[in-house]
């Protein structure tokens, strides 16, 4: 694969994840102003189409950009700011995510890709990037590690819903676009 088509794959889903930021966020009391978002999908897409490094990459990009005062979170939220509030666990976690979910589809590269892929999401979108939140909830915000472990259930449902989105995504492209499936390439 050419460096040229890595960079493009790595900005193109570093856009998609900015443009999930354009459906609204929710905001909850209990979860310590964390919002509930649609971008947490494209984490997890991020990984399982590009695979490890490129999906790591794609975050890290996007974050980059969030960090330089883009306000491409949801809700218009964007600078250095959103780094030192209850959800920078989550956003630092990202790209771990993406690492996880990635390594995970490129590993199992040989067996079926929807089920891969919906345990790819779930690993790394839930249970790796968890923890992570959870600690900047309790570290940033204003709750207690055991408070922040209880409010981060709110998440689980819709992340699930996400986790099979994405794994959806990933059976029907490699059914069409095979190449477009990067974390399978050999």
């Amino acid at each position: 694969m050419t460096r040229e088509r890595t960079l493009v794959q790595i900005a193109l889903y570093a856009a998609i994840i900015a443009v999930l930021g354009l459906m609204p966020k929710f905001d909850l009391p209990l979860a310590g102003g964390v919002p509930i978002t649609a971008q947490s999908m494209g984490i997890m897409l991020a990984g399982v189409m590009l695979g490890a490094w490129r999906g790591a990459a794609a975050v890290s990009l996007f974050l980059l950009v969030v960090a330089l005062g883009a306000p491409l979170l949801a809700g218009g939220r964007g600078g250095l700011g959103v780094f030192f509030g209850p959800s920078a666990g989550f956003l630092l976690g990202y790209p771990v995510a993406a690492f996880v979910a990635g390594f995970i589809m490129q590993t199992l590269k040989n067996q079926p890709v929807l089920p891969v892929a919906l345990v790819a999401a779930v690993v790394g979108g839930i249970l790796v990037l968890y923890p992570l939140g959870i600690v900047g909830m309790s570290a940033l915000g204003s709750l207690s590690p055991l408070d922040a472990a209880k409010a981060s259930l709110i998440f689980i449902p819709g992340d699930t819903i996400k986790a099979v989105l994405v794994a959806l995504v990933a059976q029907t492209v490699a059914r069409g676009l095979p190449d477009a499936l990067i974390s399978r390439a050999s």
